[in-house]
């Protein structure tokens, strides 16, 4: 996944929060990839062996779920592949591949106000009373 260039008013940083869940088989997958993702940079993680998870946390311009998860499978380790697992999963991997499309995108102000669209509309409209209605029916009682 192509990360955007950190500028000077894009530096803030996009803090997301996981959970990595594993199969059941092989055990003893929790403490082995721990370890393995300890290791890397700008990443947080967290034991959660009851539940057969990983609490990670990560800036988005550095690390992804789906770079996270890949380089844990291309390992060998057996992710959940229940059907909410994996809906979930590919909702997460559309999110943050969104995120980070959009950080690529320049910012443009689209109007300088919002009433300025109403405002060339109406220097167009002509002016003055221009009511076609016949004076004797704007009178009615």
């Amino acid at each position: 996944m192509k990360r955007p260039e950190a500028t000077a008013h894009k530096a803030t940083a996009i803090r997301k929060q996981r959970n990595i869940l594993f199969a059941k088989f092989p055990p003893g997958q929790v403490p082995e990839a721990s370890d393995f993702l300890g290791r890397l940079e700008d990443l947080e993680v967290e034991r959660r062996e009851q539940q057969r998870a990983l609490g990670v946390a990560y800036d988005l311009r550095r690390h992804c779920l789906q770079e996270l998860e890949g380089t844990l499978e291309d390992q060998g380790y057996h992710l959940d592949n229940t059907l909410m697992s994996k809906m979930m999963r590919a909702l997460i991997y559309y999110v943050e591949e969104t995120q980070l499309h959009n950080l690529e995108t320049p910012e443009r102000p689209l109007k300088r106000s919002q009433s300025e669209a109403y405002t060339h509309a109406w220097e167009r409209h002509p002016h003055g009373d221009h009511d076609d209605t016949p004076p004797e029916w704007r009178e009615y009682k």
